[in-house]
């Protein structure tokens, strides 16, 4: 199997509220968080939304060529009403990044884990808030990551 192409991937972990980023090295070994955006639930339907045209930009200053988004599948495998919301979300997102790719990609418990590594340091409360989605989407992008290396194995 061909080797993954070198390159910067950005993770991206979608919530009701926020959306955490992650970025990766361009070897494609190791996810680092970058930053949580506030989702712009209140751009007009033709309109793109801030975080959108925020991740356009980061996409463009990191040189990212493809874009992971996780899909919350539930413990079963099946889809829900928050895969619908992700995959609406990224199929926008598609469109507004023109030429980089976007995947989406199974983030099965991804907050949970987060959440826990976080707890684990001592980040609770608050400060777990401000951090736990860019700790869900390193945990998201590595995961894929890890998939990937596996794969050209």
């Amino acid at each position: 199997m061909a080797e993954p192409s070198r390159g910067v991937r950005l993770g991206v972990d979608v919530g009701q509220v926020r959306v955490g980023v992650a970025r990766s090295d361009p070897h494609g070994i190791l996810a680092t968080p970058l930053v949580t955006l506030a989702r712009d639930l209140a751009a007009a339907p033709d309109g793109v939304p801030t975080d959108m045209a925020e991740l356009v930009r980061l996409a463009e200053e990191h040189e990212a060529v493809e874009i992971v988004v996780g899909l919350p599948v539930n413990l079963a495998g099946k889809h829900g009403p928050a895969a619908a919301n992700v995959s609406a979300y990224a199929a926008r997102l598609a469109d507004v990044m023109g030429t980089i790719p976007v995947t989406l990609t199974d983030e099965r418990m991804s907050t949970v884990v987060a959440s826990r590594r976080l707890a684990e340091r001592g980040v609770r409360g608050k400060r777990q808030r401000a951090v736990v989605d860019q700790a869900a989407a390193v945990e998201i992008l590595q995961s894929w990551l890890d998939a990937q290396r596996r794969r050209t194995q």
